[in-house]
């Protein structure tokens, strides 16, 4: 029912909406809302009533109903965070250029390199990742494939990634060289990715929950501040899932707010947020 407007005009969440809700979400994508009652009740109350809604029963059979997935790429939206920038963590794109760029150059000799930004948001770690490997390779780019496969659950951040446009407070941190070399100015506060890294990432939607089906193994993976929103089982198995799919001697990035079990997998720890399967 609808609160008084002194309580901020909120529809309120029963117990048992609530669970369902969760377990809904849980099971379908991994993440755990179960600390994000109000959060909820706080971002969703307004989408209710502008749909004519009057309960988050009606709300949920909608997300059931819905076959299409748009309503629940609102929903994840809503109460997801997609916020990034260029050079977020850093140290790992530095990484990328010191060590493991010149590692993959003296193993990989087939020239072609695998890479996979999972849970890539609006674009920047893929765009980022592929001025790094552009800036290491330099003339002899053009030898190797590296083309890097970016994928998120969310429509919406997936549209805004492909235009590959941003405002100049996401690009505070790139030097003003890089700044020169791989973004143009649109003239309104705005740059857009230049198209020889544009056509560096290819975008698809993609759950992390559900079976990868990827033909040949990965030689570096960044999943970085994803797997905040899940729970430690979650985590566990999706580090899983992504350890059997990376070639051997491959690294997985993640974030440095997450934590990986060290007892639950087989990846080696090189450093805090950087992980390499053995050859």
């Amino acid at each position: 029912m609808f609160l008084n407007s002194a309580n901020s005009g909120l529809i309120q969440l029963t117990d048992q909406e609530f669970k369902e809700l969760v377990n809904f979400v849980h099971t379908k994508y991994g993440i755990n809302l179960i600390k994000k009652r109000v959060l909820i009740e706080g971002r969703l109350s307004q989408t209710l009533r502008q749909k004519g809604l009057t309960s988050f029963r009606q709300y949920i059979d909608l997300l059931e109903a819905d076959r299409t997935g748009t309503e629940m790429t609102h929903f994840l939206n809503k109460i997801t965070t997609n916020h990034s920038y260029f050079a977020r963590e850093n140290e790992h794109f530095e990484y990328l250029s010191d060590t493991v760029l010149p590692y993959m150059e003296r193993t990989r000799h087939n020239y072609d390199l695998r890479i996979w930004s999972a849970g890539c948001s609006a674009g920047q770690e893929a765009y980022n990742m592929a001025m790094t490997i552009d800036q290491y390779f330099g003339l002899h780019k053009s030898r190797w494939d590296t083309t890097i496969l970016a994928t998120d659950i969310s429509m919406d951040v997936l549209q805004r990634a492909k235009k590959a446009i941003y405002p100049a407070s996401n690009l505070t941190n790139i030097s003003a060289l890089w700044k020169q070399k791989y973004f143009h100015s649109l003239g309104n506060g705005t740059y857009q990715v230049c198209d020889k890294i544009r056509k560096e990432v290819v975008f698809k939607p993609l759950n992390l929950m559900e079976p990868f089906h990827f033909v040949k193994p990965f030689d570096i993976i960044f999943c970085r501040n994803v797997m905040i929103y899940f729970d430690a089982p979650t985590t566990d198995q999706l580090i899983q899932k992504f350890y059997d799919v990376t070639a051997p001697g491959g690294y997985l990035f993640i974030g440095h707010s997450e934590v990986i079990n060290k007892e639950a997998t087989k990846y080696h720890y090189i450093r805090p947020a950087i992980y390499q399967r053995k050859e």
